[in-house]
């Protein structure tokens, strides 16, 4: 277990953190909440560099990154929609396209196919942690940001769905 590894599964334990965090009616649980899911995409940001500088990409890592990543951004868009600060429509729509990207992904792992983060999820995911940020603290812009982020993700899915297509043939 390499440390990029290790980072992504501290990753994935902060998802329980966040979630416990930001349904926490303690003051300023919401802070702490955002201040986690920040220090989530820290680790995502860390771990990639790491393991690029470092020549520690593994097959496990490659498929594992990208579902830790998945799953904070579901955890967290749930709890936003079950509080109501974006609609339920939001979270349905990047549920259904990660969960299918997850899907696809199980697939091609076991065919020994790994398909690799790229740059259209890359954009999604920061439009996300903007638009989560700014949702919080400046609903307007922040709506408008989620929306942005909802169409990036979209044109993720249909640039991963060309790379499927190609690797499934």
């Amino acid at each position: 277990m390499n440390i990029p590894n290790i980072l992504t599964l501290v990753r994935l334990l902060l998802i329980p953190l966040f979630i416990i965090c930001f349904f926490s009616h303690n003051p300023g649980s919401l802070q702490i909440s955002v201040a986690i899911f920040f220090a989530a995409g820290l680790t995502d940001v860390l771990d990639g560099y790491i393991a690029r500088k470092y020549n520690l990409i593994t097959k496990f890592g490659t498929a594992i990154d990208p579902l830790a990543d998945k799953l904070m951004l579901l955890s967290v868009l749930f709890c936003l929609a079950f509080k109501l600060y974006i609609p339920l429509w939001v979270f349905l729509i990047i549920a259904l396209k990660e969960l299918s990207m997850i899907v696809f992904g199980i697939f091609l792992y076991n065919k020994n196919v790994v398909i690799p983060a790229n740059i259209f999820g890359k954009i999604a995911s920061l439009l996300f942690y903007i638009a989560i940020l700014f949702d919080i603290y400046k609903p307007f812009v922040g709506k408008i940001l989620i929306y942005i982020a909802v169409l990036s993700a979209v044109i993720a899915f249909v640039n991963y769905i060309n790379v499927y297509i190609t690797k499934k043939a």
